[in-house]
C-alpha cells in the first residue's frame, strides 16, 4: 500500500516541480526577455523622462492642480489620491449621497456648472489612476489653460485636437487624451506664442 502512494505521489511531486520551472522561471524570463528587446518604453512601466529626470508614466494617471494644466479624472487611489501602490475605487453606489457631494465639490473647485459636464471630470475611475480623459473633458478644460497661458483658446483646442488618441483598429475603446502628455505638449510652447 506504502509503494502505491509513493507510486502515485512521485509523478505528481516531478510534474509540479516540471511545471514550476517552466511556469515559474522559463516563461517569464524568455517573456521578459522578449518585451525588453521588442518594446523596451512599454516593457520599462512607459516612463516619461525630462532629461536624467522620470516626471511621470503615461499609463498612471497624476495630480496636475494648476490652472495652466489639464487636469485629470478625480481620484481615490490612495489617502491623497494617485497613489500607485493604492490603486482603488470609491466604490460609492450611484445613488449615494457622499457621491453627489464629492461630484458637487469636484464641479465647484473646476469652476463647472450645468448638467453638461463630462462625467470623467467629476467622477474617479475604477482605478483611481486612469492616465486619459476624453476628448470632451479636455474642451471643457480649454479655456481655462488657455487663459492660464496666455494662449489663444483655439491653439489649446487644436492641441486637444492632435493629442487626441482614437480607438484601437478603429473600435476598440474610446476616443482619449493623455492628460501627462498633453501637458507636456504645452509646456513646450514658448511663453505669449500664438503659432
Amino acid at each position: 500500500m506504502l509503494s502505491e502512494i509513493r507510486n502515485a505521489i512521485r509523478p505528481a511531486i516531478v510534474l509540479l516541480l516540471l511545471l514550476a520551472a517552466i511556469l515559474g522561471l522559463a516563461y517569464p524570463l524568455a517573456m521578459t526577455g522578449i518585451a525588453q528587446v521588442a518594446m523596451p518604453f512599454r516593457a520599462n512601466g512607459s516612463m516619461i523622462r525630462e532629461n536624467d529626470r522620470i516626471v511621470g508614466s503615461a499609463l498612471i494617471g497624476q495630480n496636475f492642480a494648476q490652472s495652466r494644466y489639464f487636469h485629470p479624472r478625480p481620484s481615490a487611489a490612495g489617502e491623497n489620491g494617485y497613489d500607485a501602490g493604492a490603486s482603488a475605487a470609491s466604490n460609492l453606489a450611484p445613488g449615494s449621497q457622499a457621491l453627489r457631494d464629492d461630484i458637487d465639490a469636484s464641479m465647484r473647485a473646476q469652476g463647472l456648472t450645468g448638467p453638461s459636464v463630462p462625467a470623467d471630470l467629476v467622477t474617479s475611475s475604477a482605478s483611481g489612476l486612469d492616465p486619459h480623459i476624453s476628448p470632451e473633458a479636455a474642451f471643457a478644460q480649454a479655456a481655462r489653460v488657455a487663459a492660464a497661458r496666455n494662449l489663444p483658446v483655439d491653439q489649446v483646442r487644436q492641441r486637444v485636437t492632435d493629442a487626441t488618441e482614437m480607438p484601437l483598429l478603429g473600435f476598440l475603446g474610446e476616443p482619449r487624451v493623455n492628460v501627462l502628455l498633453i501637458n507636456r505638449h504645452l509646456d513646450e510652447i514658448p511663453a505669449n506664442s500664438t503659432r
